[in-house]
């Protein structure tokens, strides 16, 4: 009787322990798939925004840095150094291989900046020095290969001080966020170009005031409105 009792109390602690096991299965199943975001500081933040933080340790040194009037860049030039506005610039001086990677090479520059003896010129800040393929979008100037020039009309470029949403308001953003999420990157530093470097880089919550302008644009019919009254 009493090797009965232990079979059954046995199977009984089983069975309870599968039920337990299902049930916490069964309800973790039904969690949302979700993967926080995590970083140094502990701080949750819009991925689209992170970019912005990854230079502020280097804000207040723009802030105080002196402007060398000999080596500035202008919006001509930087938009020169692109095939249409939004498109990645090129690169306007010899490259030592035509393999290279970012990390033996371009970064050596383009990471954090700094004056370059050898062109005579600040070297422009790249937004996103994790992706060190840099060969990938970005393409030398000038090339000894058979391609021709073309009649491709660029897109106009935005112009400085008109996108305003009110007189005296922050500027919008005129382009969009991705690959640029690093605003300083541009509009920061003595690489920035003089028409677009901002006067207050330490403030580097700049989605806190500036928002992007572009919109999402879907084909949608025209809209029509429905006769509700039958009578008229």
């Amino acid at each position: 009787m009493k090797k009965r009792l232990g079979i059954i109390s046995l199977f009984t602690i089983l069975f309870l322990a599968f039920i337990t096991i299902w049930n916490y299965s069964y309800q973790t199943g039904l969690k949302e798939a979700y993967i926080p975001i995590e970083n140094e500081n502990e701080n949750i933040l819009i991925p689209s925004e992170d970019g912005v933080f990854r230079r502020s340790e280097f804000a207040l040194e723009y802030a105080n840095m002196p402007i060398d009037e000999e080596h500035q860049r202008s919006l001509d030039t930087y938009y020169d150094n692109r095939a249409y506005h939004g498109a990645p610039p090129s690169i306007p001086h010899p490259v030592k291989q035509e393999m290279s990677m970012g990390g033996n090479t371009c970064l050596q520059c383009h990471q954090n900046g700094g004056f370059v003896t050898k062109f005579n010129a600040y070297a422009p800040v790249t937004p996103h020095p994790e992706m060190i393929n840099c060969r990938q979008c970005h393409v030398a100037q000038n090339s000894e290969t058979f391609f021709a020039e073309t009649g491709f009309a660029k897109n106009q470029a935005p112009k400085v001080g008109v996108n305003n949403a009110l007189p005296g308001s922050p500027p919008v953003i005129p382009h969009q966020i991705q690959m640029r999420e690093n605003c300083l990157s541009c509009h920061a530093g003595p690489a920035a170009p003089k028409e677009i470097r901002v006067t207050h880089p330490e403030r580097i919550n700049c989605r806190q005031c500036h928002i992007p302008s572009d919109k999402e644009v879907a084909n949608i019919e025209v809209f029509t409105r429905a006769n509700t009254n039958d009578n008229e």
